[in-house]
């Protein structure tokens, strides 16, 4: 009886910390974490020392672009649950403009990745790690690009952060826990072991926390960039063209060498070609509107478009007269999450390879009309299948006979147990960080930086980590035509950062971790604010919940139908209310995060800052 006590309490509590928000942002509520203030400068990403690098590069006059390049160099030394080697995704807010653009900074399928190379060996998706896991390194060059385009400072500045980690660094115990977790599948790679297990042999034979953990391959490549910049700066190249100089250097010269000779040698694809035939892009992002608020999202070869969809849809709905995480709420939440992430399965991938996505129609306020009548408002729907957005293009869907089939098909993809393991969660939430950015100009930056997360196949002597983000793509054209691999081709991931505006200015940049909880998990978070009227660190300390109906975007791709995860502070009656609905419970003592960002609190000229209540996210200001 005490503990139903205890838990009626807490959910008490729950619902009158966020019964006052940003309009009462005097009244005196507690969150486990204080919000970060700032009026000239704000930096949050997934490590403290990564933060710190961030603050360094302000406190020498950079800018909300030089900080976030900062930020991502040195979480990518550190392992922040990604590498050198993978992929970087943002979007950045241009004072200037005043336009919101995105860097497409994602990797793409080697030479060789077809359907039929992977299925000849046997294998359902790409492996999940390894070389034949690897894309082309995207973060390098959306680093350089970001730098050269938008920034104010020398790689050398920037790098600076970076390069005094890879010299060696206190590694973190979270980090240091996942080397010894991974040693056997570390053992497989000649170069990874010999960066990783600095104590082989010994019982265990990852570093410990706290030890100082050096990385001279890595540091030596860094330095070739540095060197590169300087000696084009020393021939009268001015910054862009130097730091350009720098990017074709690892994507044209000695460093595109090694990692494609030592790829090889280790059993992957990548080739030469591969390196120096691979851009970034610069592009238009999606946009829809909220009640008024503009959100972007990055294109559909990311699952950005799900929030947006999902957006689309609860605008209809009368939320915050539901109830903050009442089970109508819940249930309406999880219901047009579903319908979304079925359109994500099916119809999400590369833009730049055929067949065409519908995204005008799966973007359009009226196919989000359709599709809402389609939920069943007494239980939940296991068989969600995707919609139909050609007629909101004056187009014929050529799929219509496929959809039908579609859930026979994913059955096999159905996890056995209808709890998550750890196993599957493990998948459903690999990888990732994020990187918030916002200076006094009004440059904002959000970064879903990914890939390469330990346990990583290191290039040879580079000390690079290569991205397993080819395990994203499908073999069968039945399961999604769009994301089929291809040689060229970008997965689609689930790296997803956000922006939104509010009457032409900025109104909050967010981004999270974990695979394909981000987009669900930043909706909640955002309407928080928006309809709850909580502070940005109230937010995104929330008790979140969790649908696992989506087909996971990782490792076997399963989904458990009715999966759904809860807070512990979730009372007894809503909790029994779900499951009569159909929903098979699980629970978690914190469910929100770790969500990073920033709100601009207009009204007083200032800056507030948010990072979830678990995991090492840490954030500056000033």
């Amino acid at each position: 009886m005490m503990k139903k006590i205890q838990t009626w309490i807490l959910a008490i509590l729950c619902f009158q910390q966020i019964s006052f928000g940003q309009s009462f942002n005097n009244f005196p509520v507690t969150t486990q974490k204080p919000p970060l203030h700032a009026k000239h400068w704000m930096a949050i990403t997934g490590k403290p020392l990564a933060a710190t690098s961030g603050a360094m590069i302000f406190s020498k006059g950079g800018n909300a672009i030089d900080a976030s390049c900062a930020m991502l160099a040195s979480t990518c030394t550190m392992w922040d649950v990604l590498s050198w080697g993978g992929e970087t995704q943002a979007l950045i807010y241009n004072p200037k403009t005043k336009k919101v653009i995105a860097i497409n900074a994602m990797g793409v399928a080697p030479t060789g990745a077809t359907a039929d190379f992977f299925k000849n060996k046997g294998m359902k998706y790409p492996p999940e790690y390894g070389p034949l896991a690897a894309t082309t390194p995207g973060t390098p060059g959306g680093l350089l690009t970001m730098l050269a385009e938008y920034g104010t400072m020398s790689l050398k500045q920037v790098l600076e952060p970076a390069m005094q980690l890879a010299a060696g660094y206190p590694i973190e115990g979270q980090t240091a826990n996942s080397i010894e977790k991974g040693k056997d599948k570390i053992k497989e790679w000649p170069y990874s072991k010999k960066v990783f297990l600095t104590h082989p042999g010994e019982k265990r034979e990852a570093p410990d926390a706290g030890e100082i953990f050096v990385q001279k391959d890595l540091l030596a490549t860094l330095q070739k960039l540095v060197d590169t910049e300087t000696a084009a700066l020393k021939k009268g190249k001015n910054r862009k063209e130097a730091i350009y100089a720098a990017y074709d250097r690892f994507y044209k010269g000695d460093i595109a060498k090694e990692i494609a000779r030592s790829t090889q040698e280790q059993g992957g694809l990548i080739t030469e070609n591969d390196m120096a035939n691979w851009k970034v892009k610069i592009e238009e992002p999606l946009m829809t509107t909220y009640k008024g608020i503009e959100v972007y999202k990055m294109q559909q070869w990311t699952q950005g478009p799900v929030f947006l969809q999902a957006l689309n849809m609860l605008e209809n709905f009368d939320l915050k007269g539901m109830g903050y995480n009442s089970s109508r709420y819940v249930h309406t939440l999880y219901q047009t999450m579903n319908l979304a992430f079925a359109d994500r399965d099916f119809y999400y991938g590369d833009p730049a390879f055929a067949p065409e996505e519908p995204m005008k129609g799966l973007l359009s306020k009226e196919y989000a009309k359709e599709r809402i009548k389609q939920i069943n408002w007494e239980r939940n729907d296991p068989k969600v299948l995707p919609g139909d957005p050609y007629p909101f293009e004056g187009k014929t869907n050529p799929y219509t006979q496929q959809i039908k089939s579609w859930g026979e098909f994913q059955a096999s993809a159905i996890h056995k147990n209808q709890k998550p393991d750890e196993k599957f969660l493990e998948e459903f939430t690999a990888g990732t960080t994020s990187v918030e950015a916002a200076d006094a100009e009004g440059w904002v930056v959000s970064i879903t930086p990914s890939g390469g997360w330990v346990p990583a196949c290191i290039a040879g002597n580079t000390g690079i980590g290569l991205s397993q983000r080819m395990q994203s793509f499908v073999l069968d054209p039945r399961e999604n035509p769009f994301n089929v691999v291809e040689p060229g081709k970008r997965p689609r991931v689930t790296l997803t950062p956000s922006l939104a505006l509010k009457d032409g200015k900025p109104f909050l940049s967010f981004a999270k971790q974990a695979g394909d909880e981000q987009d669900q998990l930043l909706l909640q978070f955002f309407l928080n604010m928006v309809e709850f009227g909580m502070t940005v660190q109230e937010a995104t300390e929330a008790p979140s919940f969790k649908t696992l109906q989506m087909y996971a975007s990782f490792g076997a791709h399963e989904k458990i139908p009715g999966g759904l995860i809860l807070n512990e502070a979730m009372p007894d009656w809503t909790r029994k209310e779900l499951s009569r609905m159909g929903y098979s419970n699980t629970y978690q003592p914190r469910t929100s995060g770790p969500i990073n960002a920033i709100y601009f609190d207009w009204i007083h000229g200032s800056m507030w800052g948010g990072s979830s209540n678990h995991g090492e996210d840490y954030g500056i200001g000033w």
